[in-house]
């Protein structure tokens, strides 16, 4: 299998890119975690094509697809903004804010690329980290590339969920 991970813009094709990725994503994801009312519109508020447009645009993010056999797999959101855990405060910290691959791909190579992208990414600063839901698969990926686990820290998310601060 072909795995490479891009750089996406607010391109007419990128843009379409993460509508489908976003939109699939967050169904796989949630669907059996939340009302569908509120499944609907947590997708229709964050990820509508202004809402998209404007965080691709934005200097603050970094929009990465991961392309499996030239098929759109997944994707992540590298970013600087939006409230952070207490103990970075004051500190050179980044968000990896959204990471997600589609369930038909299942071969672990896949995430890998799109993680590995997103550690060098993020490897000038001096702290990278996560808000995941507590029962999120990604939390084991995250503890075998070094991330702790923070006791106590809230984020504010958008979702009501429970949920894990990863600092690393």
């Amino acid at each position: 299998m072909n795995i490479i991970t891009k750089f996406t813009v607010a391109t007419e094709q990128g843009i379409d890119t993460l509508l489908s990725l976003t939109h699939a994503l967050a169904r796989e994801q949630y669907a059996a975690l939340l009302d569908p009312a509120d499944l609907d519109h947590y997708i229709s508020r964050r990820f509508n094509i202004k809402t998209l447009t404007a965080e691709i645009n934005s200097l603050a993010n970094q929009w990465l697809v991961v392309y499996a056999d030239n098929n759109a797999a997944g994707y992540a959101r590298i970013t600087g903004k939006g409230a952070r855990p207490g103990i970075l405060e004051g500190k050179r910290a980044i968000r990896i804010a959204d990471f997600g691959i589609l369930r038909q791909y299942t071969d672990p190579a896949v995430a890998a690329a799109l993680f590995d992208k997103c550690l060098s990414v993020c490897q000038p600063y001096d702290h990278t980290w996560l808000q995941e839901y507590t029962g999120s698969p990604l939390n084991s990926l995250l503890e075998r590339h070094g991330f702790v686990r923070q006791p106590d820290t809230v984020v504010p998310d958008e979702l009501p969920l429970a949920s894990v601060c990863w600092i690393r």
